[in-house]
């Protein structure tokens, strides 16, 4: 499995907005391009010294070739819509991780 970290840090003015706009437009829209399992819309508990909230959200991809599709095709999409809602609100930076295991209780 591999997993996308989107590392974003938001704006306290905007978090609200930013969450809203996760949960109700932007989540469901990168789950209908059907190359992820699963989403995760995590809060990093760490205070940043130059403010803002920062959250992870990690997209599940059974495979390297749906990730990659994902990133080819259609993660520009995603990122010019935060920008045109939130420009100068937050700033991010992108991981790829492959999943060596895992363990659940």
């Amino acid at each position: 499995m591999f997993i996308h970290n989107i590392t974003t840090n938001v704006d306290e003015s905007v978090v609200n907005d930013w969450l809203d706009w996760m949960h109700q437009t932007q989540i469901p829209a990168i789950m209908e391009t059907g190359k992820f399992l699963s989403v995760k819309l995590c809060e990093v508990l760490v205070k940043e010294d130059l403010g803002g909230v920062t959250f992870a959200v990690q997209l599940t991809a059974e495979t390297k070739e749906k990730l990659s599709s994902y990133l080819t095709d259609h993660s520009y999409k995603f990122k010019e819509a935060e920008m045109k809602l939130f420009n100068g609100k937050f700033g991010t930076f992108t991981t790829e991780l492959k999943v060596i295991s895992e363990y659940n209780h």
